[in-house]
């Protein structure tokens, strides 16, 4: 009985104390937000896609990454948010899915989702756009991580 006790005090500790470290801080947040921030209103495109980990991505997946996070740098920020997981995000995440219908998965586990809100207004009108954007964290950093091939 006393092994048992032990066993699951021991157990209990480990959860305890391995929970903290997955644990994105508001801190993390804020220098991640106000970083992608100052890059894309200056159209820093090098400094946006520095915000990629690209460790074992699929190459056309980072092309495709590269040419989103930098594609819109004409339009003017309206909001931008870190917003939680979903139950439909962590679904996605296990389907993953290329547009041409091989399997991807995410190289990092996804902590949050970066939900941009940009509008862009011209002579000819005016248009507004959403993108989300999947985050992990990397060395006490955040990051978006581009897809590797699934298998």
């Amino acid at each position: 009985m006393k092994k048992i006790i032990n066993a699951l005090f021991a157990c209990t500790a480990v959860v305890l104390f391995a929970v903290p470290a997955f644990a994105v801080t508001p801190a993390q947040e804020k220098a991640f937000v106000d970083a992608y921030r100052k890059a894309f209103t200056s159209k820093d495109a090098k400094a946006l896609q520095s915000m990629l980990y690209t460790k074992g991505a699929d190459p056309m997946a980072l092309d495709f990454y590269k040419m989103m996070i930098a594609g819109d740098m004409e339009a003017t920020i309206v909001s931008i948010v870190l917003a939680d997981l979903t139950a439909d995000d962590n679904r996605k995440l296990e389907t993953g899915k290329t547009p041409d219908g091989r399997p991807m998965k995410m190289t990092l586990k996804p902590v949050k989702k970066l939900v941009l809100k940009t509008s862009t207004k011209s002579a000819s009108g005016s248009s507004s756009g959403t993108s989300e954007s999947f985050v992990a964290e990397h060395e006490g950093k955040l990051v978006i991580p581009v897809p590797a091939s699934g298998k």
